[in-house]
């Protein structure tokens, strides 16, 4: 069978505002714009915050429950890969179901999931709610931006898209912060019970305000066959990018899991061509501009992501900050993100995404290349500088980046949109940490033999020179128990200076990443379908 969906992806908007069934007036607050944007905001802040905010507290759980590290990487593992097979199924369940009852869905399902976590008494039970907090985060997502597509108009998408940026960069950023706090002050299962009330705000504003919006061409069916590719194609692809760094690039176990995600996507796109109504029609892909705001998220994720990993080990391990002080030395970035997002939000509806993007990357770069540039010695004041313009560099990445790709969707497809807009930044992250980290290694065992002999310390054996490289990929000095103190402080100075010149090396990288991002930039313009609001909020 062929398939019979047809994209208008360089529709007008008054093309696809027809699409839409003529609904009711909004009443009061139901469905009002600027308070759906708050509603959602609150709900997407939960899961956000979630995804840094569980880092600091995986020690203390280790702890408690007795875990393995091998079962407290599952914590996070858990969590990402269910979060990121299932955004784009869950955009398209929001199509087809309406992202009201979805979002609602995801924020009850969500909540729950963190209490059950704080309630844990086991390992086990912990990864197993980890991962359905990815599934029901998955579902809550997506849905956030199908709504806001929905709600506002053209000319005041870019600002909600702006002020929905902010809030993710804050509560990602924040994270740390609030962790750090919670885990020293309350205990580790005050980190997921904080959900709960959040959760229990975001339910009932989404009960009061949020109105149900559906194209009237939405999915009738589901591309099942499709559904099982495409997580089956993300699940290898995701996998493999988490054991690389354990099981080495070279090794066999990480080329089958590529290749396996490689036929699984080629599997998808000729299905996708025959079914009568598939998941991601392929149309979609003829829009140049939403191709190229996939694209750029990827990029953006991989030289953010990937250079922030390093940044939370030089500051605490390098400079022996503390959790909470460490993401205090964060701040910057994170004020330029909240202060940047609906700054940039007003340029690209003013001046349109190519610029503000193309410029944002170019800070990005730039950034990235200072951060290259830093010491063991290196004082707060120079750190901030280069963190102020990472965040001014990202705000507007993220912001034109997502309406891009919402925008130049039909809104029948919103959700799914939205679910690709997610994806592409979990794997971007994904990808940019597992990279960037080979990168580091690479450095750190081709330096720290040489540095080691040069610095006059005795001798190491292969066993224990793995061991010390393990150590300093994350900026630790290993130093055994007993060492006395002038033998000591040469292995830290080695141990520092090897990890900042596999730092150098990873952000000198995610700068060229960067940069090549700029010229993706180019290829985007305004979405042309992003005025098909349903008319019925009022502003």
């Amino acid at each position: 069978m062929t398939s019979q969906t047809t994209i208008d992806t360089a529709g007008s908007g008054d093309k696809a505002a027809a699409a839409l069934p003529e609904q009711p007036p909004a009443a009061g607050l139901r469905g009002h714009p600027w308070f759906t944007l708050i509603t959602v905001a609150v709900g997407v802040m939960m899961v956000a915050l979630d995804g840094t905010i569980v880092a600091i507290a995986n020690p203390a759980i280790q702890k408690d429950l007795g875990a393995t590290f091998a079962q407290v990487q599952w914590i996070t593992n858990g969590y990402f890969l269910a979060l990121a097979v299932s955004l784009i199924t869950a955009g398209k369940l929001g199509d087809r179901f309406g992202h009201r009852q979805t979002f609602l869905i995801g924020v009850v399902g969500f909540a729950a999931a963190s209490g059950a976590i704080g309630l844990s008494g086991s390992i086990g039970l912990v990864v197993t709610f980890r991962v359905f907090q990815g599934l029901f985060g998955a579902l809550l997502m997506p849905a956030a931006l199908g709504l806001l597509r929905a709600t506002f108009p053209a000319e005041k998408l870019n600002m909600a898209i702006g002020i929905w940026g902010m809030v993710i960069g804050a509560s990602t950023a924040g994270g740390p912060i609030l962790g750090g706090v919670l885990v020293q002050h309350v205990s580790w299962q005050s980190v997921f019970f904080i959900n709960v009330p959040v959760g229990a705000i975001a339910l009932i504003l989404g009960v009061v305000m949020l109105l149900d919006h559906r194209a009237q061409n939405a999915p009738r069916s589901f591309d099942l066959l499709g559904i099982g590719l495409l997580s089956g194609a993300m699940f290898c692809l995701v996998w493999a990018l988490i054991k690389a760094p354990s099981w080495g690039w070279g090794d066999g176990k990480t080329w089958t899991f590529v290749a396996a995600s490689v036929l699984g996507f080629a599997l998808f796109s000729f299905w996708e061509t025959r079914v009568k109504e598939p998941l991601i029609p392929l149309g979609l892909f003829r829009s140049v501009p939403l191709s190229a705001g996939v694209v750029l998220m990827v990029l953006m994720a991989i030289a953010f992501m990937g250079g922030l990993f390093f940044v939370t080990f030089y500051l605490q391990n390098v400079h022996g900050m503390d959790p909470v002080d460490a993401g205090l030395h964060l701040l910057p970035l994170t004020g330029m993100m909240i202060v940047g997002s609906p700054l940039a939000g007003a340029a690209i509806t003013k001046l349109g995404p190519r610029i503000p993007l193309a410029g944002g990357m170019a800070a990005t770069a730039i950034a990235m290349y200072g951060m290259s540039t830093l010491k063991a010695d290196t004082g707060s004041a120079l750190m901030s500088l280069w963190f102020a313009l990472l965040g001014l560099g990202l705000a507007p990445v993220m912001v034109g980046a997502t309406e891009v790709i919402v925008g130049n969707a039909p809104m029948e497809l919103s959700g799914v949109a939205g679910g690709l807009q997610q994806a592409a930044m979990q794997i971007g992250g994904s990808l940019g940490t597992a990279v960037l980290g080979a990168v580091m290694a690479s450095k750190v065992d081709s330096d720290l033999p040489g540095n080691w002999a040069d610095a006059g310390l005795p001798k190491l054996t292969d066993a224990q020179l793995a061991q010390a490289s393990e150590a300093v990929q994350v900026g630790v000095a290993p130093v055994a128990k007993g060492t006395p103190a002038e033998i000591a402080a040469k292995i830290s100075d080695v141990a520092h200076d090897t990890f900042i010149s596999g730092m150098s090396l990873a952000s000198l990288v995610a700068s060229g990443v960067a940069a090549v991002a700029i010229l993706v930039a180019l290829f985007t313009k305004r979405g042309e379908n992003a005025g098909a609001d349903a008319g019925v909020g009022h502003i």
